[in-house]
């Protein structure tokens, strides 16, 4: 993580210099004789380019405060880890559960009737509820109960 927060803070350097080159060129084009209007600013690009310098910034200021208040070295930054070392639980998934694939063709009803029509959402809405609640508890009867 250490890495990664350095990483950014170049970034957030390098884009804050790119937003002054930015505001130079943009100065500079526009003082230009065949312009023939007076020097200004392209604040468009200018603040785009800011705030993405701010915002990798704030990035590597989180990542570095995360990597401080951690007290210790992930694996990803040790040289003699292991790939397993990293490696989290991620969670429990079932392999044989039609639920998902429901709850998918739902949501796209209720994103195409958004689109479409409003009384297919309703439709896509209605069976996203009966999905969400098959697979919350497919766990809890039939086959697979516990």
């Amino acid at each position: 993580m250490s890495t990664n927060a350095r990483l950014f803070w170049i970034l957030a350097g390098f884009f804050f210099a790119a937003d002054i080159a930015y505001i130079v060129w943009s100065l500079l084009v526009s003082a230009s004789p065949a312009a023939q209007t007076a020097p200004q600013i392209e604040w468009v690009g200018t603040v785009a380019i800011g705030l993405t310098g701010a915002l990798s910034a704030l990035i590597a200021f989180y990542i570095g405060r995360i990597y401080k208040s951690q007290g210790g070295e992930l694996p990803e930054d040790r040289l003699d880890a292991n790939i397993d070392d990293g490696d989290a639980e991620q969670g429990f998934f079932s392999p044989w559960s039609w639920w998902p694939i429901v709850l998918a063709s739902s949501a796209a009803l209720t994103f195409l009737g958004i689109a479409v029509g409003p009384w297919i959402s309703f439709i896509g809405v209605a069976i996203f509820l009966i999905s969400i609640v098959g697979w919350i508890y497919e766990y809890y009867r039939g086959y697979f109960a516990r």
